[in-house]
Parts: C-alpha cells; structure tokens; sequence
C-alpha cells in the first residue's frame, strides 16, 4: 500500500520554560532554570508526524512576528508543507513550570491560533480529495468550527480523522465526535469528557479498572469508534467498536510502555500522536496494536530528551533504542 500523507490541523506556540526542584504553590515564588522553544499541541504532533516518516501538512494561523517566523523556518527544516492563515494577533505562546521528575503544568496564550478559521481550513478541500491523503490530526487549541470543518472534509473523502481531545477544558461538540474515527484521550481529558456527557470517572483511579469496565466506559465516549487512553509511564489502553477492531484479534488490550529514563515529559502526548498518525498513514493495513507498540514506544523515547517539538525523535532513533529494526 501506498504511504499516505498527514494533515494536521492545530496550534503553535512558542514555548517558555522553566525548570524547577518543584511545581511552584500559589502565592510562591520559585528560582529556576529558563528555556525557550517551540511548542504548540499542533506543531508537536506535525512535527513528531514528520520525524516518523510521513509526508505532512500543517493548517496553523501565525502572527508577523518572530515566533511566526519561527515556524516557518523549523517547518522548512523538517519538510513539513504549511498552510498558514496570516493573523494581525501574536504568534501563541504558552509558559509551562517543569519540575525534577519531569512533570509539568502550563498555560496557553493562544494568540492567533484563535483565529484559525473553517474558510481557511476548507482551502484544504483539494488535499483531502486526492487520495495521497490518510489521515487528519486535531486537538483542541484552535477554534471547534475549524476542526469539525477538516473532519467533514475528511469524512466526506473517505479520509480517518484522529482527535486528540487536548487540553481538558476545551469541549467537544456532539457533533464533532460524530465526524471522529479515533481518539486519544489521557486519564484527565477523558474522565472530564465523559462527565460532560453524564458519565462518572475519575483520572485517579481510572487505569487501575478492570479491562471490561474501562472499555464499557470507552464505548460510551465513543460508540462508533476507536478510543485510545494514554496513561503514562502505564502505556494506554485501547477499546474498539464492536465488528471494527481495525485488524485486532481483541475488542479492548492495554500496551505497556518501555522503561525509560524520563526527564521531560513535555509534548510526550503530541509525540504519541504524531507517531501514530504517521504510521497509520504509511502502512494503515497493518493491525492497529502495531500502530500503538510503535506510538507507545516513540512517546516514551520522547520524555528522555528536554523540549516539545524539537525533542521529538526520528523513526531510525526509536528503532535503534528499542532495537525493532527499520520502522
């Protein structure tokens, strides 16, 4: 079969960093060590697409300013084709705190991610009509209509739509999880996404449910689909609709993450993510639990470098850690 490209429609931002003993309380004031970069749940992920060996193309809205010209050159670097709705507002930012075990807490200015917008999204039409395309990629720091119009588009053109439903606090319309094919919830985006849908759960507890329960509740997020749950140093859960496992030998199945050594677990969503997408784009007849063992394994080598976007990996650095051979 032939690769397949994929399209990423989301944010980016520019990255300020700090690295502390400790996330800092309320009232405190910390000393710490600063970085910049770039970052941005959509760049991250075309970037992690890109680095994994697919052909990619980013719909994004920048500002005139540095971090726009920012994006433009790392995009150039690693052969990713933008899309760009030139914005009058400041490229995104976002300030993350990281602390000695790699944890992190961040808050997003999203700038002109804000203004991405469906016309722009649907200059993408022709993309989504040639059938070199395989799959489009959406979070949730750009505009709902934005990403709900990818979709359709995609959907209208036989095209997978995988929607990381990130940050927590963005909702998801009904309306777009009716245009999802996958999803790639962690614990906390999707314990929220399930209450607002009328279901208890609780990020602390979730991954300790037995298989049939987690996958009961994952039916529930998604009935028509594929929800796959991300649980850290645990790996992820996976949980098919019934009659499409997508060439699984099993409904529900949890993939175990490798022993790494985690410094940063920045973008290690986005790198999971991107590597799947790209891997269902170039080889979507292999089963699904292939696609995830390498997602699992990409993310993982990603929380042992510092950064978001330019910590993600290249395909021949996780075959050589993980000695799988060529991906």
């Amino acid at each position: 079969m032939m690769a397949k490209r994929v399209i990423v429609v989301g944010s980016f931002n520019v990255d300020h960093v700090w690295s502390v003993a400790r996330l800092p309380r309320p009232g405190e004031t910390l000393a710490g060590e600063y970085g910049s970069g770039p970052g941005g749940k959509g760049f991250n992920q075309a970037v992690a697409a890109a680095r994994s060996g697919a052909a990619v193309r980013f719909a994004c809205a920048l500002g005139d300013d540095a971090g726009g010209q920012l994006a433009r050159a790392l995009a150039a670097d690693d052969g990713i084709a933008l899309h760009v709705l030139a914005s009058d507002a400041p490229t995104g930012t976002a300030g993350i705190y990281v602390d000695r075990d790699g944890r992190n807490s961040i808050v997003i200015g999203p700038g002109a991610n804000a203004a991405l917008s469906a016309d722009h999204v649907r200059e993408l039409g022709a993309d989504l009509a040639d059938a070199g395309t395989g799959v489009v990629l959406a979070q949730l720091e750009t505009p709902a209509e934005a990403i709900a119009t990818a979709f359709a588009l995609a959907r209208e053109h036989g095209v997978a739509t995988l929607l990381n439903p990130a940050p927590a606090d963005a909702e998801v319309t009904p309306g777009l999880w009716a245009l999802t094919d996958l999803t790639t919830p962690n614990e906390t985006e999707f314990c929220t996404q399930l209450q607002r849908l009328g279901h208890d759960a609780d990020p602390d507890t979730l991954a300790g449910l037995a298989d049939d329960d987690l996958h009961a509740l994952c039916r529930r997020l998604l009935p028509h689909g594929t929800v796959v749950i991300t649980l850290g140093a645990a790996g992820c859960f996976v949980s098919h609709a019934s009659g499409h496992l997508r060439g699984d030998g099993a409904a529900c199945y949890r993939q175990p993450a490798p022993r790494v050594e985690a410094i940063d677990t920045i973008g290690a969503g986005d790198a999971f993510n991107g590597a799947l997408a790209a891997s269902l784009a170039r080889a979507g007849e292999k089963p699904f639990a292939e696609h995830i063992a390498h997602a699992v394994r990409y993310a993982a080598l990603s929380t042992e470098r510092r950064g978001a976007a330019l910590a993600m990996p290249r395909a021949a650095d996780v075959a050589a850690r993980f000695d799988t051979g060529a991906s």
